[in-house]
Parts: C-alpha cells; sequence; structure tokens
C-alpha cells in the first residue's frame, strides 16, 4: 500500500499565516500539523512509500522540513512537486493524486490524507475495516449540523455510503467525510477517465461522488476527535 499526503493548496483563507509558509507545517502544539499525521500513520505496516505532494510555491520549504525529520518513517517519505505556482493554476486534489499516480506508476492500493487533517483517530482500525471489505472506504465523522453544511456529507446504508454531497445547504446526515480515503488498485483506471471529463477536480470526495454510480463505496466512522484547519480562527483556538 501507498500514502499520499495532499499538501498542494495554498491556504489562502489562512493568510497571512500562509502566505509565506504551507498550511501542513503550521506548528500544532509546537510540532509541524503533518508530523501529527505522520505519526498515526508510522504503525501501518501494509505502507511502503509515502508521497507528500506539494505545489512549487512550496516545494523547499517541505525538502528542508523533511532533511531535518527525526521521525524512523522519514526513509519512506519522497515530497513532489505538482509545479503550481499561485491558487489560480492549482491542479486541484484530484489532479495532484493523478499526478503523483501517474508520475510514480503506483499500481498500488492507495491510503489518501488531505494535509490539512487533525485527528487522534487509529489509522490502524481504518485499514483493518477497508482489509474486511477489500474495497474502496472513506473515513466519517460525526459532526453538527452547522458544520456539515461547510463539508462533504455522507449518508449510510448500513456500511456503505448511499450518497454524497459537497457542502449542502440542507445536510441528510451530520456524518461528513475527513478526508482521509483508501483507494483500491482497481480504482485506478476509474481515476483516469475521469480525469478526462469535466467534472470538479478540486478534491478526491469528487471521486467518491463518481465511484458512487458504479461500484460500492464503504465508510468507516472515526471515534476520538476531527478537526479540518481551514479558517485562522480555527487554528488559533486549536493551536
Amino acid at each position: 500500500m501507498k500514502c499520499i499526503i495532499l499538501c498542494a493548496g495554498y491556504a489562502t483563507r489562512l493568510y497571512p499565516l500562509t502566505l509565506n509558509k504551507p498550511k501542513a507545517l503550521l506548528p500544532m502544539n509546537k510540532i509541524p500539523l503533518l508530523e501529527h499525521i505522520l505519526d498515526r500513520i508510522k504503525n501501518i505496516e501494509e505502507i511502503d512509500e509515502i508521497f507528500i505532494i506539494t505545489n512549487d510555491k512550496f516545494y523547499y520549504p517541505f525538502v528542508w522540513w523533511l532533511e531535518t525529520l527525526k521521525m524512523e518513517i522519514k526513509e519512506k517519505i519522497e515530497i513532489i512537486n505538482d509545479g503550481t505556482n499561485n491558487n489560480e493554476s492549482r491542479l486541484g486534489g484530484v489532479g495532484d493524486l493523478n499526478l503523483v499516480i501517474n508520475s510514480k506508476g503506483i499500481n498500488d492500493d492507495i491510503l489518501v490524507i488531505l494535509g490539512d487533517n487533525y485527528f487522534n483517530s487509529n489509522l490502524n482500525d481504518f485499514v483493518n475495516f477497508y482489509k474486511t471489505f477489500k474495497d474502496t472506504t472513506l473515513g466519517v465523522f460525526l459532526v453538527d449540523k452547522e458544520q456539515a453544511r461547510n463539508l462533504g456529507v455522507v449518508s449510510l446504508d448500513e456500511n456503505k455510503i448511499a450518497s454524497f454531497e459537497e457542502k449542502p445547504e440542507n445536510p441528510k446526515s451530520n456524518l461528513i467525510s475527513t478526508g482521509i480515503y483508501i483507494f483500491v488498485k482497481d480504482d485506478l483506471k476509474d481515476f483516469c477517465e475521469y480525469m478526462k471529463t469535466d467534472l470538479n477536480k478540486e478534491g478526491p470526495g469528487y471521486l467518491i461522488k463518481y465511484l458512487l454510480n458504479k461500484k460500492s463505496v464503504y465508510a468507516y466512522k472515526f471515534e476520538g476527535w476531527w478537526f479540518d484547519i481551514g479558517s485562522i480562527e480555527e487554528y488559533e483556538k486549536l493551536k
């Protein structure tokens, strides 16, 4: 299994904090947010490579960060530059995911994590759940209705996703996408098809919606706590 961490956004909602520093490297409890994510990944035996994709503006800050990283997992990590320089030219989460898959010749199951996730859930439990069904799996989390309006909302039929909506005005449920996914190897051909369409390439949630028209997608309910670092107010409250 490969792991891809998406860190190529420009985090304009966190300006001026992210004018010259990527969101994933902002300190949370004195440790870069990204290292909190890696701490959740480090004990997943199935993962043999980790790709962190960023943009050209923040590529060298990530390279310098990796050089000083003290975690053993460091040997599995590679930083990838998507070549964009500003928010207007960004590839979007789907475009960046596709770039990593193609440039690294990936033909394997993939754990995908958005780089602004801050959580304490056990990812080994998530992987073990995926092994039960051996198919595409999305991590979900229970929030209040107001929060749900600003996130990807999921409704379930037992363990399967019945519907997925991005930022709905009237959410069908309080379960939201955490931005933590496992895509299986068989999904890769569907990624190629998706990239040929004019459908939204902003985030992997749109891939989930696309895949639901073709197959079953499963949902794992995370316990503990989870936050999306999407605003200065949220960051200041949690850091």
